[in-house]
């Protein structure tokens, strides 16, 4: 049998070596940095299927935009007066994150019903604009709801913008885009896969969920636009999520964050990732701060405030995710914060609507439990992601606690530095926790060993 294409072993050999390069450089000069496991994943596949690794690499191996630059503010006096730890104060000036806001109130949504009327009521009552980033806009009666309120408010002049992710919009039909588009409403979609595979920024996806009204408030957290993260249906629960909205000046931040994204979402040359400071400030109020992270940041700001939060924490870390696979600094911080004391509680579904994931997680579960965590088992469906750090922080918004959420996808998180906040969510997670059963932890065969070790270092981390 004759090969159309064949190469000899030296000719092979050199396509191996530039394909190795080829990393090297992207990775090197550009600033790819990456996790141990992630790196070894990369050059063993471009070492060992060179046809196949080399064009993968070329399509998803990038995971920090070309441009994204570090812009370091001066460290200020938060207006007010911010409670809040300074340790995480000064590394998030340091990391270029917008100092944090003096706002008129928080509520947050651990009802769904109530959350989806709240985001309807503040499109139906908004003036000026309404900027609404999503990962799903699903074709159901909780995206068409919203759907007819966006259209709603065009139609009466308002300026309606919605950016979806080209892979999570997958979900939504182009009956339904053309519909926005022709009721009025600007429809973008992030970084269109059949555009960009070239630029190698295939794999950087939009996982913010915001909705910036008129300059005054926002609604974010971690709910897609589907009918699963809200309301009931026949024969399935609703998921078990959180929502929030802030009303004052972090919707100013909220909407320059959008602006930033709607500019790049095509795969154009990024600017510097939105570090303006909102001009309108409350004296007195809730404090909270946007926390940005993804490709757009020359850091992994959620990442690196995990990290200095479990090496501050004295009392308690309380954390709620769907998707908990960790890289191994967080979780050997977290692990080393269980044996100095601090009391470490992790909820996570007991399955989780990601098969593999329950798998890749299994690793970092027994790590946590014998160092003394109380990992816990939720028996439904919990989408939420937050973490409260002693009383001092609490963080809640798009970000899951896995490889993917950390280092590649474009996420949202939200800080709160306020007593009532951060009082609501620790208690938030202690319900969940009390709905859940303790997770045994428990010595896996040789052949899962390898399987989630496989998923974990491939599947979470490219």
């Amino acid at each position: 049998m004759h090969w159309p294409f064949s190469l000899s072993p030296l000719e092979h050999g050199a396509f191996v070596f530039v394909g190795l390069l080829l990393y090297v450089m992207v990775t090197r000069i550009g600033k790819q940095r990456r996790q141990p496991s992630a790196a070894l994943a990369w050059v063993m596949s471009i070492t060992l299927l060179p046809y196949l690794g080399i064009p993968l690499f070329l399509a998803f191996g990038t995971r920090k935009l070309a441009r994204a630059r570090r812009r370091a503010l001066a460290r200020v006096p938060a207006p007010g007066g911010v409670d809040g730890p300074d340790w995480a104060l000064t590394l998030l000036a340091a990391l270029g994150v917008p100092q944090p806001m003096r706002n008129a109130s928080v509520d947050f949504h651990g009802d769904g019903e109530a959350a989806l009327r709240e985001l309807l009521a503040l499109i139906d009552g908004a003036r000026d604009y309404v900027d609404l980033c999503t990962f799903v806009l699903a074709d159901d009666l909780v995206g068409d709801a919203v759907s007819v309120a966006l259209a709603r408010a065009a139609g009466r002049g308002v300026q309606v913008r919605v950016l979806l992710d080209a892979i999570g919009g997958l979900r939504t039909p182009r009956r339904l885009a053309r519909q926005l588009r022709a009721g009025g409403v600007q429809l973008r979609w992030f970084m269109p896969v059949l555009r960009n595979p070239v630029r190698g920024r295939t794999n950087l996806r939009n996982h913010r969920k915001l909705a910036a009204i008129d300059g005054c408030c926002v609604w974010s957290g971690g709910r897609n636009l589907a009918a699963e993260y809200f309301v009931d249906q026949p024969g399935r629960a609703a998921w078990c999520d959180l929502s929030f909205v802030v009303r004052g000046p972090l919707a100013a931040q909220a909407h320059e964050t959008f602006e930033h994204d709607w500019a790049d979402a095509r795969g154009k040359p990024p600017r510097a990732a939105p570090a303006t400071i909102a001009p309108a400030r409350a004296e007195a109020g809730a404090c909270a701060q946007l926390v940005p992270s993804g490709p757009d940041h020359a850091d992994d700001t959620v990442h690196a405030l995990l990290l200095a939060a479990a090496y501050h924490a004295r009392t308690r870390i309380l954390a709620v995710t769907p998707y908990f696979i960790p890289d191994d600094a967080l979780l050997a911080a977290w692990s080393i914060a269980c044996r100095r004391g601090v009391q470490l509680t992790m909820v996570v579904p007991a399955r989780s609507n990601h098969r593999m994931a329950d798998w890749a997680r299994e690793r970092a579960l027994r790590v946590l439990a014998e160092a003394g965590a109380q990992v816990m088992l939720h028996p439904a469906m919990i989408h939420a992601k937050a973490v409260v750090v002693d009383r001092q922080l609490a963080l809640c918004g798009s970000a899951n606690l896995d490889g993917r959420s950390l280092f590649v996808n474009f996420e949202l998180m939200t800080a709160f530095y306020g007593a009532d906040e951060i009082a609501w969510l620790a208690a938030w997670i202690e319900a969940q926790a009390g709905r859940s059963a303790p997770y045994e932890a428990r010595s896996p065969s040789w052949g899962r060993d390898v399987l989630e070790g496989v998923v974990r270092s491939v599947g979470f981390q490219l």
